[in-house]
């Protein structure tokens, strides 16, 4: 069983933290909590008007970031697990909620996404090894987005063959 190769150390937070940050449409950090900060090892100064990309760690594929990008952005809320990395090169699990924020006219002005503590568990045994997967499929082609739509073409397949969308499968295990 593959698994995703995460350097540095693990970094926990307590199960009662919530994560909180929000963005523009663009993606671009408009507000953080001191929980972000702290876990992330980051200031508000240096956070705020930089892409949330900042905390993106590289073995994150790609291609969950469309799906989840891709469901937001059509005005639908979604859950996901995702690994950070932190200023300082260490990584943490999420279980993230991402949510379009809309005007009183209904137009979406940014997202909002709040982070708990993943289940250890279903990181270890299924989060992990799927991700690890699709991180491949994404390094097997040498053109980066051509990898990234091969990942998610792949992960749309074993979904449609469970008969359930991502945000249901995440939200089932």
């Amino acid at each position: 069983m593959n698994r995703l190769i995460l350097p540095g150390q693990e970094v926990t937070f307590a199960k009662d933290a919530i994560i909180v940050s929000k963005t523009d449409p663009k993606g671009i950090i408009t507000y953080t909590n001191p929980t972000f900060r702290e876990i992330a090892g980051y200031t508000e100064t240096e956070l705020l008007g930089k892409p949330h990309s900042i905390i993106r760690h590289e073995a994150m594929p790609r291609c969950v970031f469309k799906l989840i990008w891709d469901y937001v952005q059509a005005g639908h809320e979604i859950f996901g697990y995702v690994v950070n990395k932190t200023k300082d090169g260490n990584y943490y699990w999420v279980l993230a909620h991402v949510t379009p924020s809309l005007d009183n006219q209904q137009n979406m002005i940014g997202y909002h996404s709040t982070r708990r503590v993943p289940d250890k568990n279903i990181v270890d045994t299924i989060i992990n090894p799927l991700y690890a997967q699709l991180l491949e499929i994404e390094n097997s082609v040498n053109n980066r987005k051509d990898g990234m739509m091969k990942a998610h073409d792949h992960l749309i397949e074993l979904l449609n063959s469970k008969g359930i969308d991502y945000d249901r499968f995440i939200l089932t295990l």
